[in-house]
C-alpha cells in the first residue's frame, strides 16, 4: 500500500508527488500518458508573482486583480493564500532549475526573472520563459522527481475510486497496455487529472483526453463537484486548427482587427469580454486577425517562437507578415472537483484535488491570466503536504476487490457487446453542440435544447461501443472510456447554466445580461454514492 497515490502526471500532480515525498511519504504516480504530455505545457504566457521585477506591484494588487476577474464568486482566503505564496513559488520553480527569461540587470535568483503583462493584470506580473512557459515548468518538474526516484506508472487510466464509509482506499485503473484491471491500494489519494474541456471537442485548445476523468471519477464516488457552467473561452486560437496562440502575443503588444482593419477591443481585457467582443465580430460576419505585424521578426522569434512556428505550421501565414486568423475556443474549466480549504475533496476523506479538476474558489466566474500555472505549483505543493498527513494516521489495511470486479466486468461486457454503433459522430456532435449551445453567449432555450440532446445521447449510448476488440493497446477502448465520462458529465454543465439566471464572468446569458447578488454563490452537485 502506497501512502500518497497521484492520479494525474501533470504539473500540478507532480508538484504534488515531490513535497509529498519531501514530507516523507512513500508516493506513485499514475497518468493515463506520460508526464511530459499533459495540458500543462499548453500554458504559454507566464506565471504570475507579485515580484515588482519590471516595474511596480504588490500582492495586494494581485490579490484585487484576481477577485475583480473572479467577479467576486472567489474564496478571498484562498486567492490570498495562493497571491500570497507567488513569490515563493518562483523562488522555488527557479532553485530546482526552470529557464526562465531573464532581465539584464544583474540580479539573482527570483529577481532576475522577467515578466510580461497578461489581460487584466494591472501589473507586468507574468514570468515567462519565451512562450513555452507551462512545457518548462513541466520538464523541469519531471526531471526534479525523477532525481528523486519518485515511482511512475504510465499509461494507466482512471476507472473509479474505491470508497469505504466516505474514506478513500485507492483506485482502480486500465492498463491500456494490456488491458488488464488493477487496483492500487493507497492510505491518500491526490486527484490531479484536469479539466474537461475536451467537452467541446474540435472547439477547444485542449486535448482529446481532458474529458473530466477525475471529475466524473470523484462523482461517482459520492463527492462533489462545483461551478461547472463556468467554461473559459480564450480569445485566440488559430482559426482552422483551434490551437492556442498565446495571450503574451497580446501582452507583447499585439492587436485585434476585423477584416475592415479596425481594432475593437482593448486587447489587455479579462478574457470574457475579450471573446465576447471578438463572437460579436464574426456573429456580425466578420472576420477576425490577431496582428503582431508591427512587432519585427526579430522581437517575435525572440519572444514568440513558438507562436510564429504554430501559425506557419497550421494557417500557412507568417506573423512577420500576415494577419493570423483567429476564433474563441473552449480553453479551461473553472468549475470542478469541490474541495475545502485543506484541498480535500467535499465527502470523500482522505482524497483531495489539485489544478484545473478541483474548485479550490479561486478562479470564480473567470481566471485570471496567469493564475492556472500558479495554482498548480502553489497549491501542488499544499495538497501533497496534505495528503501526507492524512496518510500518517490512516489505515494500512487493504482495500475490498468488489470495485475491482464490478470494473473488470463492465469493461468485459464492452469486448463480448455486438452489433455496437461508433460512438465518434456522437463525440464530435457533442462538441459542436456544446460549442454552439453552451458557448460563449447563452440562451435558456438553446440550453433546455441542449440538454434534451445529451439526455437522449445517453440513451443511444447502450447501443454505443466499441469496434476493436483488441486487448491490449487499445485506444478505441480509452477513447470511449473518455466519450463516456464527457457524457456524465454533460449535463451538471447544462444544468448549472440553466440555474444561473444572470450574467457573470465567462457565463453570459442573453436576456439576464446583469449579475444577480441573489445568485453569487456556487452551485454544487453530488450524487448519493451506493455501496
Amino acid at each position: 500500500m502506497v501512502d500518497v497515490l497521484i492520479i494525474g502526471s501533470g504539473g500540478a500532480g507532480l508538484t504534488a508527488a515531490l513535497a509529498a515525498k519531501e514530507a516523507g511519504a512513500s508516493v506513485l504516480v499514475v497518468g493515463k500518458s506520460s508526464p511530459t504530455t499533459s495540458q500543462t505545457s499548453m500554458a504559454q504566457g507566464g506565471i504570475n508573482a507579485a515580484l515588482g521585477n519590471a516595474g511596480e506591484d504588490h500582492i495586494s494588487s494581485h490579490i484585487a486583480d484576481t477577485i475583480k476577474s473572479a467577479h467576486g464568486l472567489c474564496d478571498e482566503d484562498m486567492v490570498r493564500k495562493m497571491c500570497a505564496d507567488a513569490p515563493e513559488t518562483i523562488a522555488w520553480l527557479n532553485e530546482i532549475g526552470v529557464p526562465f527569461s531573464r532581465l539584464d540587470n544583474n540580479a539573482q535568483g527570483k529577481n532576475s526573472v522577467a515578466q510580461r503583462q497578461m489581460g487584466g493584470a494591472s501589473a507586468k506580473r507574468a514570468c515567462y520563459a519565451q512562450d513555452y512557459t507551462g512545457l518548462k515548468i513541466l520538464h523541469t518538474l519531471y526531471d526534479t522527481c525523477l532525481k528523486e526516484n519518485i515511482d511512475f506508472l504510465e499509461e494507466h487510466y482512471l476507472l473509479n475510486l474505491i470508497v469505504k464509509d466516505d474514506i478513500v482506499k485507492g483506485a482502480t485503473f486500465l492498463n491500456i497496455r494490456s488491458g488488464e484491471v488493477v487496483q492500487i491500494d493507497a492510505k491518500s489519494v491526490v486527484m490531479a487529472t484536469g479539466g474537461y474541456g475536451a467537452l467541446y471537442h474540435g472547439n477547444t485548445t485542449n486535448t482529446y483526453g481532458s474529458t473530466g476523468d477525475g471529475v466524473a471519477a470523484v462523482l461517482r464516488a459520492g463527492g462533489a463537484v462545483s461551478d461547472m457552467e463556468f467554461i473559459q473561452f480564450h480569445p485566440t486560437a488559430l482559426k482552422h486548427s483551434a490551437i492556442l496562440i498565446s495571450e503574451s502575443a497580446r501582452g507583447e503588444g499585439g492587436y485585434l482587427v476585423n477584416e475592415k482593419g479596425e481594432r475593437f477591443v482593448d486587447e489587455l481585457k479579462p478574457r470574457d469580454e475579450v471573446a465576447r467582443a471578438i463572437f460579436a465580430q464574426i456573429s456580425e460576419g466578420q472576420r477576425v486577425f490577431l496582428d503582431v505585424r508591427h512587432l519585427g521578426e526579430e522581437k517575435l522569434m525572440e519572444l514568440l517562437p513558438q507562436e510564429v512556428e504554430l501559425c506557419k505550421m497550421h494557417e500557412h501565414v507568417d506573423p512577420a507578415t500576415e494577419l493570423i486568423p483567429i476564433k474563441p475556443v473552449a480553453h479551461y474549466t473553472m468549475g470542478g472537483i469541490d474541495v475545502d480549504y485543506a484541498l480535500e475533496v467535499t465527502g470523500i476523506k482522505g482524497c483531495f484535488a489539485v489544478g484545473e479538476c478541483s474548485n479550490a474558489k479561486v478562479h470564480g466566474a473567470n481566471r485570471l491570466g496567469g493564475n492556472s500555472l500558479l495554482e498548480i505549483v502553489a497549491f501542488g505543493r499544499f495538497a501533497g503536504e496534505n495528503a501526507y498527513k492524512h496518510s500518517i494516521y490512516a489505515s494500512s489495511k487493504p482495500a475490498e476487490q468488489t470495485q475491482k470486479e464490478k470494473d473488470r466486468s463492465e469493461i468485459e461486457a464492452l469486448f463480448t457487446q455486438e452489433n455496437v454503433q461508433s460512438f465518434y459522430p456522437y463525440r464530435e456532435a457533442l462538441g459542436n453542440l456544446f460549442y454552439e449551445k453552451v458557448g460563449i453567449v447563452r440562451e435558456n432555450a438553446q440550453l433546455n435544447e441542449a440538454l434534451e440532446e445529451v439526455i437522449s445521447m445517453q440513451v443511444s449510448q447502450k447501443t454505443l461501443g466499441i469496434a476493436d476488440k483488441s486487448r491490449t493497446d487499445n485506444q478505441n477502448l480509452t477513447d470511449f472510456l473518455e466519450f463516456k465520462n464527457a457524457l456524465l458529465l454533460a449535463p451538471t454543465i447544462i444544468s448549472s447554466a440553466i440555474a444561473r439566471d444572470e450574467s457573470r464572468g465567462a457565463h453570459f446569458k442573453t436576456g439576464f445580461e446583469a449579475e444577480n447578488d441573489a445568485l453569487k454563490k456556487h452551485i454544487v452537485l453530488q450524487w448519493k454514492r451506493e455501496d
